[in-house]
């Protein structure tokens, strides 16, 4: 009796644990490198920050943020889809910055809020309407700082490319024309969050 108690007890831990790993399965799409202490620490203050700036504020998403660290060289997953609400992680994937803002020789990058810059600037974004253009379905981005009020008249908009690969690399990836440009198959998971989204996601670029 005894040892029929423990091989139902072995079968049923089993079933749970594949029950566990399907669940997660389902949710992360594939195997992420973690990150490391500076960037999960940056990430934490930036994620603080923007819960302040949506705070009783009906127009802004509350409980999903879109956060890009631009120290993270481009071949590694630097675009976080962070759940402020429960302060979870729950997506990542490349993103490319402006061609103005590519890394020199001497480790400088440049941002920059000028028009005909082609850098990216820094700050916080509100996302807008889609619209199609150039490369198909793309949104609108607002800038919120004084880092970042020229996106609108800059074209600055959050769009897809298949220039930029899916799987993490060991060197840079392409450049976007000052644009937060990401890859097709991350964009789907991005499109649907702000899709089903009634109020704005607010997007965070920082350094």
């Amino acid at each position: 009796m005894r040892k029929i108690f423990f091989v139902l007890l072995s079968i049923g831990l089993f079933f749970l644990t594949v029950r566990i790993f399907s669940k997660s399965s389902d949710s992360i799409p594939f195997a992420y490198s973690e990150l490391d202490f500076i960037t999960e620490a940056k990430l934490l203050q930036q994620v603080k920050n923007v819960k302040e700036l949506v705070a009783d504020n009906s127009k802004y998403n509350q409980e999903i943020a879109f956060f890009v660290d631009m120290k993270v060289m481009s071949g590694k997953n630097r675009f976080f889809i962070y759940d402020i609400k429960n302060n979870v992680l729950l997506d990542q994937g490349l993103v490319a910055h402006g061609f103005g803002s590519r890394i020199k020789i001497n480790g400088e990058q440049k941002f920059s809020n000028e028009n005909s810059s082609l850098c990216t600037a820094l700050g916080n974004y509100s996302i807008g309407h889609s619209y199609n253009g150039k490369y198909g379905k793309a949104y609108k981005l607002y800038g919120l700082d004084s880092s970042n009020n020229n996106s609108f008249s800059r074209s600055i908009v959050l769009h897809k490319s298949t220039d930029v690969p899916y799987e993490e690399q060991n060197d840079q990836i392409g450049y976007s024309f000052g644009c937060p440009m990401v890859n097709k198959k991350y964009y789907e998971r991005i499109e649907k969050l702000i899709d089903d989204s009634k109020t704005a996601i607010i997007l965070d670029i920082y350094y």
